[in-house]
């Protein structure tokens, strides 16, 4: 069965995302562990949490991605910015314990003029200090589109990361298809070819997620524009293509698409009947 879900807001907690999944036919779903512009995060219920894992037992949900507020910036300029994202960072997998064996997926950030690998030391640094053995959620480093300094705009920068980084066990990737379209990875009439480079580069057994979007942006462009499947410049007959490549088989994958609860159930249907 097709393991997917789409982004819903964990403002009244666990167990009503595991509702709201439900209604609208996923069995997985993908929710920012914080506002997505920062702060302080809510108290977590630990009775909510366990009425949610036993609900999510009962109803097939597994796979739950976490994802970290835009505003992380492990490698900024800024020393008390990187340290927001540290600190952020541990509280978020000290409170995903509460739900083990899920993942946390962060975009790796900008480097804001310092240069890449200057990024990608302090993101490296900054993982070594949080990621303990006792860990029991996956980290995954989310692939850009390039906009700005953006770190991850290829897959050698996300390796060079993971290379640094000593408890790599605990670290993944979560390959985003508008994000890679961007940055200049043509998965329309390439997809092969694509993934290949990205098992020789990282190695798929890094690979747990995906994020399935269309793009409003041409290949290359750079800009991070979600559009609605079907609806943009990567297309339905290649999304149909992604959810049945062999080398993606049992991944979980959730959209980020520009929709209301409607829009996603549709998406879901619709991709669902295209999953063979």
């Amino acid at each position: 069965m097709l393991t997917i879900g789409c982004h819903l807001s964990s403002s009244k907690g666990y167990l009503a995302m595991g509702k709201t999944a439900v209604s609208i036919d996923a069995n997985t779903f993908q929710f920012f562990t914080r506002n997505p512009r920062g702060g302080n995060a809510k108290a977590l219920d630990e009775t909510d949490v366990k009425d949610y894992l036993t609900y999510a037992a009962q109803h097939g949900i597994n796979h739950i991605l976490a994802h970290a507020p835009y505003t992380l910036n492990g490698c900024s300029a800024d020393e008390h910015l990187r340290d927001f994202a540290r600190r952020t960072m541990e509280d978020d997998l000290r409170r995903l314990e509460f739900t083990p064996g899920n993942c946390y997926n962060f975009h790796p950030g900008s480097h804001v003029g310092q240069g890449v690998e200057a990024g990608v030391a302090y993101i490296s640094d900054m993982l070594n200090q949080i990621l303990t053995p006792q860990h029991q959620t996956t980290v995954l480093l989310e692939t850009m589109s390039g906009k700005g300094s953006e770190v991850g705009r290829n897959f050698e920068e996300l390796r060079e990361i993971l290379d640094r980084v000593q408890l790599s066990d605990k670290m993944g990737v979560c390959l985003d298809t508008c994000h890679v379209w961007d940055g200049g990875y043509d998965i329309v009439n390439h997809l092969d070819e694509v993934l290949d480079e990205f098992d020789r580069v990282i190695g798929l057994k890094r690979l747990k997620a995906v994020h399935l979007n269309d793009s409003m942006n041409d290949l290359g462009s750079h800009k991070d524009r979600h559009a609605k499947l079907g609806e943009g410049k990567i297309g339905l007959e290649a999304l149909t293509r992604v959810v049945n490549h062999p080398a993606l088989s049992g991944l979980p994958f959730y959209l980020e698409t520009p929709n209301e609860l409607d829009g996603y159930a549709r998406e879901i249907r619709m991709m669902r009947e295209r999953y063979h």
